[in-house]
């Protein structure tokens, strides 16, 4: 039904000079999004209101109603050109009149949980780009034909909206920060297997892809109303550094049937793990941290593991974040298994003698586009040390890439033998007591197949080649930085 209005809205944006990467698309359509959704929110519950005999106060001031300056309309319901402003006059309204009004929401809210404080967050943090009123009067006609009054029509929207998050995963690196390949999310969370009561927790949620999955999971079992009211308000949690993804995160959330997501817009690793209390802990930690980062010395002060690889240091934040007993599923750079340095070597020694690392799930070159890098999804508990760890390789049979992605099938076998341990071809499992304790070397190799030469394609190659260069670069400029 919505398909086609997408597709011309993409269209829009890419005539308009102010817009050069899908990065860009997702932005832009995203806060335009969140401002009609509002307002279909406030029509809603200015509904209700009236059933009950009671009076609503809007969030939004009439002037600044999506009825008001995006979408007037006729008392037939037909669009009104006249009222419509359009041109040099509609960007200097957005400019200088919306987006400082939106702004002030940060500093008007009661509390920081409130949609009026996500208000002032999201649009503190980005800037309309669209150069052409023109362009933006056409992208406004499109998504007021949109509607977020069903569960149908949310549920078409987001898969709309994921859409647009997988073409920007798959724009290039950058792009790639923000997405997790659906696939891979699901089957870590059937391994977890979440429940109602349980507090579940992302510090690098980006588009927010495990929590939304996460809630998808979970919705069949909310059959009451508590039930419900619960999985809306008290079950999903997120930080997220970037403005850009922090606010996909709260549009995907949306669309996804969470009215007031729990993210925070905050650097995760800028908190002291130390300051971390009982209360703040959950009982569920679903995760993909960025790799390749490198952080400044005053933020590996927040470890007791001091390193520069961003990776590592939210590894160390998610296993302070977790209950006694709590479940973790996270994503990380499979050279963290072998890697020789202090760091790798005593964050392996912590996940083996204060956590249950009971799987470890390899997966092929190509399962992240752009990314370049091979990765890992490591399984663990906390509160109990490793006796046994069973391992996966994960072999779809053919050579990933973005004409060609991971499916569902393809991880259907690791979850079906994960739920027993069971060995296999793929699987087998290895003693703790026999790892070495001066290396804690975890190094995925199957013992059950001979080592055959991996056919890569070039293209992935070329990717992990930029990678590496840009991460070199960006060291070299760490080091003419310090001289």
């Amino acid at each position: 039904m919505f398909e086609q209005t997408f597709r011309n809205i993409d269209d829009v944006l890419w005539k308009d000079d102010g817009m050069s990467t899908e990065l860009d698309y997702t932005e832009q359509t995203s806060w335009i999004l969140f401002l009609k959704y509002l307002d279909d929110l406030e029509k809603a519950n200015e509904q209700k209101a009236a059933l009950e005999g009671k009076k609503y106060k809007p969030i939004i001031d009439k002037a600044h109603r999506w009825s008001v300056w995006a979408a007037p309309k006729k008392k037939d319901g037909t669009f009104d050109h006249d009222k419509a402003t359009t041109g040099p006059d509609l960007i200097e309204y957005i400019n200088r009149d919306l987006f400082p009004y939106l702004q002030g929401f940060r500093t008007r809210a009661e509390g920081s949980d409130t949609i009026e404080y996500k208000i002032g967050e999201i649009f503190s943090e980005i800037k309309n780009r669209f150069q052409s009123g023109y362009s933006l009067r056409d992208a406004l006609m499109l998504i007021d034909e949109l509607r977020f009054n069903t569960q149908a029509e949310k549920h078409e929207l987001s898969e709309l909206y994921e859409g647009k998050l997988r073409n920007m995963g798959n724009a290039g690196r950058n792009g790639g920060e923000y997405y997790t390949p659906r696939p891979l999310i699901r089957a870590m969370i059937k391994v977890i297997d979440p429940k109602i009561g349980e507090r579940i927790y992302d510090g690098a949620c980006g588009s927010a892809g495990f929590l939304c999955e996460a809630f998808e999971y979970m919705l069949p079992q909310a059959t009451s109303t508590k039930a419900r009211k619960t999985m809306q308000e008290k079950t999903f949690y997120g930080k997220e550094k970037k403005s850009l993804a922090y606010v996909i995160g709260i549009m995907n959330m949306i669309l996804h049937g969470i009215e007031a997501p729990n993210i925070i817009h905050a650097n995760t690793l800028g908190e002291k793990i130390a300051d971390i209390q009982d209360k703040d802990r959950f009982d569920v930690v679903l995760a993909n941290p960025p790799f390749g980062g490198k952080e400044r010395p005053e933020v590996q002060q927040n470890f007791p593991i001091r390193t520069g690889e961003t990776a590592f240091l939210f590894l160390q934040h998610f296993i302070k974040s977790l209950k006694a007993g709590g479940r973790a599923a996270i994503v990380i750079k499979n050279t963290f298994l072998s890697n020789t340095d202090n760091a790798s070597v005593a964050l392996r020694k912590e996940l083996l003698e204060n956590c249950n690392l009971h799987t470890v799930l390899d997966m092929p070159g190509g399962t992240f586009q752009g990314a370049g890098v091979k990765t890992v999804v490591l399984f663990f508990e906390k509160g109990a040390p490793t006796r046994k760890i069973w391992f996966y390789k994960c072999d779809p049979g053919r050579n990933l890439g973005k004409t060609n992605p991971l499916s569902d099938e393809d991880l259907k076998d690791f979850v079906a033998l994960q739920a027993k341990f069971k060995d296999s071809d793929n699987s087998w499992t290895v003693d703790a007591k026999g790892i070495d304790k001066t290396t804690y070397d975890l190094s995925v190799k199957n013992p059950n197949k001979a080592d055959e030469a991996e056919l890569r394609d070039p293209k992935d190659i070329i990717a992990e080649m930029a990678a590496l260069d840009a991460e070199s670069a960006a060291i070299l400029k760490n080091i003419e930085a310090m001289l």
